[in-house]
């Protein structure tokens, strides 16, 4: 078996969300990592690792604030390319930039020889479930990469299908009080 078949995701936690006006949400995810911040920040900054754990490619590193890079977003029906800026790049401490509508704030804290890494990012609130259990598998993934077993990319439509993504989608629902919309397949199955 292998350490993909083997990966279930834990249970909802460390992720909150904030109220805003209109749509736009405050999604706050916090995974606290057992690698230094030097290795979560090339992770978060360089293609070569995006590629392996995060829901779009870069065509360029994200580790130089006034940069401009190309995401790509995995898994989408059509091309989806977003031209972005990195607005702060402060290695390895904290990196923004906007992936599409969406800012995206990493915050790497040290923590004894681990990582406390803090995503903020905003979400229109109809997809926060969704987007609660695709980051939440996301860090797993990003997890075993850094600690060298590495489970493949799980991001996109694909994740959907995906059992763990399934539940931990309904549970982030209950959880931040709001109705599951009607997405993805009926019947989940491991993949």
């Amino acid at each position: 078996m292998t350490a993909r078949e083997q990966y279930s995701p834990g249970p909802p936690s460390g992720v909150r969300m904030i109220r805003k006006e209109g749509n736009n949400w405050e999604l706050i995810l916090v995974r606290e990592l057992r690698h230094p911040p030097e290795k979560v920040w090339q992770a978060l900054t360089d293609p070569e690792h995006l590629r392996e754990w995060a829901p779009f490619d870069a065509d360029g590193s994200l580790g130089t604030a006034g940069s401009t890079v190309k995401l790509t977003t995995v898994g989408a029906p059509g091309p989806r390319i977003t031209e972005t800026k990195v607005t702060q790049a402060d290695a390895p401490k904290v990196l923004e930039y906007e992936w599409g509508p969406n800012d995206m704030r990493w915050e790497l804290e040290a923590i004894g020889s681990g990582t406390r890494l803090t995503l903020w990012t905003s979400i229109d609130r109809r997809f926060i479930a969704m987007g609660a259990a695709g980051w939440h598998i996301c860090f797993d993934v990003l997890d075993h990469l850094i600690s060298g077993t590495p489970i493949g990319r799980m991001a996109g439509p694909e994740t959907m299908t995906f059992a763990g993504w399934q539940r931990l989608h309904v549970e982030y629902a209950k959880q931040f009080g709001i109705e599951t919309p009607n997405c993805g397949p009926k019947t989940a199955q491991n993949s």
